[in-house]
């Protein structure tokens, strides 16, 4: 090869790199995460309030009659209850968390009863799920306040 051909194939070859640096390496896009699951597990079962702790002070307060004092989550994100001598219904989400919706009851029970705190916890749920020994946990914002929940058994259609 001459000194020509030499040179001419160096500057192809020089161009080459130049153009493949230019452009830098291949980017691959990255994907959209999936949304988040659905914990279908707490779905379609009668759970029986049975206490609450306040995180900060440690004071747990157990529910006399838990089968008075229950919350039922349906697959269409509706969910309806127990409060003592009344009932209530509402929504909920799953989105960054278990958030309930506006549960509103449909009576008073009056004195006695702990249908009034139970509502405003439930109204002030921000996280909960399933608690690894078979029962529910709920939390208000911030964890102050843990409610616990036994299985009641698969809610009547």
């Amino acid at each position: 090869m001459n000194r020509e051909t030499r040179s001419a194939t160096l500057l192809a070859t020089l161009g080459i790199v130049i153009l493949v640096a230019a452009c830098g390496p291949a980017t691959t896009p990255t994907p959209t995460p999936a949304p988040a699951p659905v914990d279908t597990t707490i779905q379609g079962i009668v759970w029986q309030w049975v206490s609450v702790t306040n995180q900060s002070t440690g004071e747990e307060t157990s529910v006399r009659s838990p089968e008075k004092y229950t919350i039922t989550f349906n697959a269409d994100g509706t969910l309806n209850g127990q409060a003592d001598c009344t009932t209530f219904n509402g929504t909920y989400s799953q989105k960054g968390g278990l958030t309930i919706l506006g549960a509103s009851k449909t009576g008073l029970c009056g004195a006695g009863s702990l249908d009034e705190q139970y509502l405003a916890l439930l109204n002030s749920v921000a996280a909960g799920g399933p608690d690894g020994a078979g029962g529910l946990a709920l939390e208000t914002a911030g964890g102050e306040q843990r409610m616990l929940f036994k299985n009641g058994g698969a809610a009547s259609k």
